[in-house]
């Protein structure tokens, strides 16, 4: 065994699976789930972010999910916070943490030990940005961090705007590139890390098959419970890809199919770039199948490599 506390982690794409294997090693490793998906950490948005209920969760402590309300901005730098935080209080429990998650750069800034940028916010620059933002659109202002640092625009998402002017006012108050200012002091974890794969005409079907199921438990009865207690469609939490398109039904500006149809592609474009973060040609990742999962055998695999 390493004399380094362990930290199994597990990652993929978007409905591959990762939430039912992380529930099923939990129960058989004494595990506690932490949550590397940034779109769970809001209360209140269940539906669109396909939040496992109290009873999918299976009796299993999970962490990081429900702890901000919508308007609430969570930093990279808070997430890795917490998440170290909770980390720390299941290894005190003597049980097994599972960092678990598509969000690319939260499982990064965990397990690599990143540093963030030691830059501090500049109002009036953010201000600037933002008014840009309003006046084209937030595409417009990833497009000019693409110019600037391809590397850095490649790892977020254009929807999140948060996320893109925070790089743009680093880039423009240091004059270096975001993407090289991620310093790593270094896994603090002997990682296990486990991905799941699905081929990806199946993994399009199965996440069709999710955003219908999203209309059919009542999203847009939700995004209109957000709405109704002021929680404004252009915050950065509204940008999960489903809550700005069922606001939008919602005001009568898009159909319901063309909001399915927007989803469904939005989702694969989200697929590709996860794909970005987590390759299969990576030897640091123990690959499986999510079609044909032998749990026996797992943990086994697990048990000989802790």
């Amino acid at each position: 065994m390493s004399l380094v506390s362990p930290l199994i982690v597990i990652v993929g794409p978007t409905a591959v699976g990762k939430t039912d294997l992380a529930i099923e090693l939990a129960l058989r490793l004494r595990g506690e789930v932490v949550s590397a998906d940034s779109r769970l950490f809001y209360r209140g948005m269940d539906i669109g972010t396909a939040k496992p209920s109290l009873t999918e969760r299976r009796g299993v402590p999970h962490h990081l999910i429900d702890v901000a309300e919508p308007d609430e901005t969570w930093s990279l730098a808070l997430f890795q916070q917490r998440a170290q935080t909770a980390i720390e209080g299941i290894y005190r429990r003597g049980n097994l943490p599972l960092l678990v998650g598509g969000t690319g750069q939260y499982i990064r800034a965990v397990t690599q030990g990143w540093v963030p940028p030691e830059v501090q916010p500049h109002p009036d620059l953010r201000n600037i940005l933002e008014n840009l933002a309003k006046t084209h659109d937030p595409y417009w202002l990833h497009a000019k961090l693409r110019v600037l640092d391809p590397i850095a625009a490649d790892s977020i998402d254009p929807r999140n705007l948060r996320r893109t002017i925070r790089a743009l006012e680093v880039i423009l108050t240091t004059g270096y590139p975001f993407s090289a200012q991620k310093r790593s002091s270094g896994s603090p974890y002997h990682l296990i890390t486990l991905g799941l794969k699905r081929p990806r005409e199946e993994l399009y079907r199965r996440i069709d098959e999710r955003i219908e199921a999203m209309f059919a438990n009542g999203l847009l009865e939700e995004v209109q419970r957000l709405l109704q207690r002021g929680y404004s469609p252009d915050l950065p939490s509204m940008s999960a890809i489903g809550y700005r398109e069922a606001a939008a039904v919602l005001r009568g500006e898009m159909s319901l199919e063309a909001a399915k149809t927007q989803m469904k592609r939005l989702t694969r474009i989200f697929v590709r770039r996860q794909a970005n973060w987590f390759k299969e040609t990576d030897p640091a990742i123990h690959w499986l199948d999510a079609r044909q999962i032998d749990l026996e055998e797992l943990e086994r695999y697990i048990r000989q490599n802790l």
